[in-house]
């Protein structure tokens, strides 16, 4: 059968194709059209559709993803799935206003008093005091951490 009789609906899905549904629904999920819960299973139906069929429902009930201006957004090719998350993980390290590195930081302390409760019931068991072992991670994690502060990433 030749692609001009093949009906649209049937014709097997592109990586694009999947890209564009996957933007759609993720713009959808920043404007609170879609909980997360709803995001995530369109999505995994979304990467796994055969044909253009598959993925028109995904959409179907969700208006066209609108630019700034509040025309329709142009159609800008597949979406870098590896870079938008980079970009992401970038911003939250960074934070507005520093707040990025206040989490790293309070994580970091968390880490601490959890590797610190495991060393005090260890020394506890055993009856004797056992060498300080959390200050090896924490050290490294300390020096992870003042590192970024010097040299952040560049977007």
């Amino acid at each position: 059968m030749s692609a001009d009789l093949t009906p649209h609906s049937g014709l097997r899905a592109s990586d694009a194709d999947r890209d564009r549904v996957a933007q759609h629904l993720a713009t959808a999920l920043s404007e609170g059209r879609l909980d997360l819960a709803e995001y995530e299973q369109r999505l995994d139906t979304a990467m796994g559709a055969v044909t253009i069929g598959d993925l028109v429902p995904l959409t179907a009930d969700l208006p066209a993803p609108q630019d700034p201006a509040g025309t329709p957004a142009p159609d800008d090719g597949p979406v870098d799935l590896a870079e938008t998350g980079a970009k992401a993980a970038r911003g939250r390290r960074r934070g507005k206003g520093g707040k990025g590195m206040v989490e790293e930081w309070r994580s970091w302390g968390g880490g601490a008093v959890i590797m610190t409760g495991i060393w005090l019931v260890t020394s506890i068991a055993s009856g004797e005091m056992q060498p300080y072992w959390p200050l090896i991670p924490l050290g490294i994690w300390a020096a992870v951490l003042v590192a970024s502060l010097i040299f952040p990433e560049k977007d």
